[in-house]
């Protein structure tokens, strides 16, 4: 009885190297399978990445073109504003000179009169800043329609520049496939295999781990948002300035004295409103410009990680 006992338990010990190298064998094909699947899942993230940080760039350009319009037409508006009172003031002292004297004035006083008006000829400096004055109301809708342009694209390439549901679920894959991996070279270790390849890939990909793409998304809407805005203040700014800009408004076709203060007014506050809507479209355009460049950071890092994976996976 004994004599089977021995026997038996020495085919054991001779069964359990054996058994070890099955083992081994097994958690090395595992280890194989592993960096296998993670090749095959983490390739070309870094392609992908590459086109929406390309496009995001381009944006960032447009909308920053849109900006400095968008500038440009609120300075100009702002000069016209300056010009236009200049010329009211003008007209003023004209429609007083041509007023009756029903009382004789002091002779300090006629003095002061012919120091004023004879001085220069007012009719023609008030020709002179109208003309200007139409000139840059013309510059204030041509730079508010290039703003309303600009911000037109941007919205469009912003709502165009996501990360799609491909790539998402690539970068899914791979985070998986970096997990499985890292459980494998466990098991591997334990049987002494070489996990050198997995160590190393392991070591530039994990960070995948930890990506959170939804802040690409976020600040492509947010830019897409912005840049919408801006579109639709940029249009309403070009047909304001075009309407305030108007012969039907500023009335020079007809004579200085003719043109009433309710005339004077009414181009002035239709100016203004071009004017704020000219900034208000300048300022959307700078929070698309904003956030195309956060959106452009966001991208770089996770860029980053997928360069640095795919450069070990080549």
């Amino acid at each position: 009885m004994i004599y089977r006992r021995i026997i038996k338990f020495s085919g054991i010990l001779l069964l359990f190297p054996i058994v070890l190298n099955t083992n081994a064998r097994a958690d090395e094909s595992n280890l194989v399978t592993a960096l296998q699947n993670t090749y095959s899942a983490c390739v070309g993230i870094d392609a992908a990445l590459a086109d929406l940080k390309k496009m995001a760039g381009i944006n960032t350009a447009i909308t920053g073109v849109g900006t400095g319009l968008g500038v440009g037409a609120t300075v100009v508006g702002i000069v016209k504003a300056n010009k236009d009172a200049a010329a009211k003031e003008i007209a003023n002292k004209i429609n007083y000179s041509k007023q009756p004297i029903n009382v004789m004035p002091t002779e300090s006083e006629m003095n002061a009169i012919s120091s004023e008006f004879d001085s220069a000829d007012l009719e023609s400096e008030f020709s002179r800043l109208r003309k200007q004055s139409k000139s840059l109301g013309n510059w204030r809708t041509g730079l508010l329609a290039g703003n309303t342009v600009t911000n037109v694209a941007g919205a469009i390439i912003a709502g165009k520049n996501k990360t799609d549901g491909d790539l998402q679920n690539q970068i899914d894959n791979c985070k998986a496939a970096i997990g499985e991996l890292r459980r494998a070279r466990a098991r591997a270790r334990i049987d002494g295999t070489d996990t050198g390849e997995a160590n190393a890939i392991i070591s530039a990909c994990e960070g995948f781990e930890t990506v959170d793409v939804s802040k690409i998304n976020d600040r492509a809407k947010g830019a897409m948002i912005s840049s919408a805005v801006g579109a639709g203040l940029g249009l309403t700014g070009t047909i304001t300035s075009a309407v305030a800009n108007s012969d039907s408004v500023r009335k020079d076709n007809v004579d200085i004295s003719q043109k009433t203060n309710a005339d004077w007014n009414k181009e002035k506050n239709i100016n203004t409103a071009a004017n704020i809507l000219s900034g208000t479209s300048t300022v959307a355009s700078g929070v698309a410009t904003v956030f195309n460049a956060t959106q452009i950071s966001a991208i770089k890092k996770v860029a980053n990680i997928a360069s640095k994976c795919t450069e070990v996976l080549k």
